[in-house]
C-alpha cells in the first residue's frame, strides 16, 4: 500500500479592509438622495376619493396648493385657508405665487406648469371657485385636483 499525503486545508480570507469605505459610501448616497418632507402642513388634509386616476409624467412642473381648515385655529380661525409652500396666503396672493413658481422654471417649461390643488373634503366650493378664478388671471390653466385611492 502506498501512503497518501494529507492535503493541508487552505483558508480563504476575504479582505475586509475596504468594507468601512463601502459602508460609508452607501450611507452618504442614501443621505444625499433621500427626500424628506418639503412642506410643513399648516392646514388639515383629508383628501376625497377619486373615481378616475391619472399619473403625471413630469413632477418637476407641478406646484402644490393646499386648502383646508388651519391646524392652529387660535391664530388663523376656522375658515378654510390656502397654503402655498410653507406659507398661508390669501386668494389675492395666488397670482404673485404662480408668477414666482413660473420664475423657478425655464422659459420653455413656464407654459407647462401644473397646479395641484390638495383640498380638504370639508371645504365648500366657494373658496375653490375663488382660487380657480385667480389661477385663470395668473394664466395657470392646468389644474389638477389631488385625491386618494380609487373608489370601487
Amino acid at each position: 500500500m502506498s501512503k497518501f499525503k494529507k492535503k493541508n486545508k487552505t483558508k480563504e480570507n476575504i479582505p475586509t479592509s475596504a468594507l468601512p469605505d463601502i459602508i460609508f459610501m452607501l450611507l452618504f448616497f442614501f443621505m444625499v438622495t433621500t427626500v424628506l418632507r418639503e412642506n410643513e402642513m399648516l392646514v388639515e388634509q383629508k383628501l376625497p376619493q377619486a373615481t378616475q386616476l391619472q399619473k403625471l409624467e413630469k413632477k418637476s412642473l407641478i406646484s402644490y396648493l393646499y386648502v383646508g381648515k388651519p391646524k392652529n385655529t387660535a391664530l388663523y380661525g376656522t375658515e378654510p385657508r390656502i397654503q402655498a409652500n410653507d406659507v398661508l396666503i390669501g386668494t389675492k396672493d395666488i397670482v404673485l405665487w404662480v408668477n414666482q413658481e413660473k420664475d423657478k422654471l425655464s422659459e420653455v417649461e413656464r407654459d407647462q406648469i401644473t397646479i395641484s390643488m390638495k383640498s380638504d373634503i370639508e371645504v365648500k366650493m366657494g373658496p375653490i371657485a375663488d382660487i380657480q378664478l385667480e389661477l385663470r388671471e395668473a394664466d395657470a390653466r392646468k389644474l389638477m385636483y389631488a385625491a386618494v385611492g380609487k373608489v370601487d
